[in-house]
């Protein structure tokens, strides 16, 4: 298969162009190593312009270490973490967040992948009870892992609720971009101004060879997270090559440029296929994923052409994703092989 028709996830697109310039740009001579060079101070600051100067903002390799030591930042072993049921950090990081922090994860049952702040509350209950993990952080995932979206409201109140009960904010910023853009705000204004404490920023889902970034945006929490960081193996010795390609994606509003076509392309596809008698979209189109159910057969037909994942074998519910990549004839010949599926 090549890669234009892959819809499995925007993890399988390539390297935008400027992000690889980027790359081949800090390639040049030498640079001191582990973050102290003059690429990892530019990048730094662009991310200050982006979420404001009072953070401090940590390169990684991957969003599981990103996730990992963010939480890592905010709890002690007998803490637990409170996250929708689909939730990265729950349903696909292999157990990570609990063998790293020590600690249990809360999962609440989420119809659309969002908690509320009465999911929240629920989990409170034997707080300060000694036999009991103490609930310190409540993770979101922005934009979810069902391709929703949370309102600026349903942070700012999630936000307000977490710290008049003592507890922190994560927010799992995978794909943050696309969610910034549906919401057509910035990167800021859906995060660190509604009162998240840490943000995990993705940056591979947006045109990135590689490389997630944590974002803290009270420096004051997060002065152990260079240790953290290297103890979780996730400190990079030539961490220019990370941090220059983020200087590129925050560089010209690139990142929304990238996650507004992959939202628009997601759409399209949407409108493309909504008549199909035997198919249903099952999640909002909010960002650019399509959560859709179809008969098996269609489902199998399909698989011969392209590749994508079955999300729910029992409900035949399944998952494409669009990237900056997908082009509008991607869409076109997908949405007419879904037609011959269907038929």
């Amino acid at each position: 298969m090549t890669a234009n028709t892959l819809f499995g996830s925007d993890n399988h697109a390539g390297v935008h162009p400027n992000i690889m310039a980027a790359i081949a740009a800090a390639n040049r001579g030498s640079a001191v190593a582990y973050g102290a060079d003059s690429h990892t101070a530019r990048a730094i600051e662009k991310f200050k312009e982006n979420f404001g100067g009072n953070i401090d903002v940590y390169f990684v390799f991957n969003g599981t270490g990103a996730n990992v030591i963010a939480l890592k930042t905010l709890t002690q072993p007998f803490n637990a973490v409170i996250c929708s049921e689909h939730a990265h950090i729950n349903a696909d990081e292999c157990g990570a967040p609990e063998n790293f922090l020590g600690c249990k994860l809360k999962t609440v049952h989420t119809a659309d992948g969002k908690i509320t702040v009465d999911d929240i509350g629920r989990q409170l209950e034997g707080r300060l009870d000694q036999h009991r993990v103490q609930p310190a952080v409540v993770s979101i995932t922005q934009s979810t892992e069902l391709g929703t979206i949370y309102t600026l409201a349903e942070i700012r109140e999630i936000a307000a609720y977490c710290h008049g009960h003592g507890l922190y904010l994560h927010m799992d910023g995978a794909r943050i971009a696309n969610a910034a853009a549906s919401l057509n705000v910035g990167l800021n204004d859906c995060s660190g101004a509604l009162g998240v404490d840490l943000l995990s920023f993705g940056g591979t889902k947006n045109g990135l060879l590689l490389g997630e970034a944590v974002v803290c945006f009270n420096p004051e929490l997060s002065k152990n997270t260079i240790f953290i960081r290297k103890q979780a193996m996730q400190l990079a010795s030539k961490m220019r090559f990370i941090a220059a390609q983020f200087s590129a994606l925050l560089t010209d509003d690139l990142w929304l440029e990238n996650a507004a076509h992959a939202n628009n392309m997601a759409r399209l596809l949407a409108e493309q296929i909504k008549d199909i008698p035997d198919l249903a979209i099952i999640q909002p189109v909010q960002a650019n994923a399509i959560f859709a159910s179809l008969p098996r057969v269609a489902i199998d037909r399909l698989l011969k052409k392209y590749f994508f994942y079955i999300w729910n074998e029992e409900k035949n519910e399944v998952r494409w994703m669009t990237s900056f990549a997908t082009s509008e004839e991607d869409i076109a010949k997908f949405a007419a092989a879904i037609h011959e599926s269907c038929r």
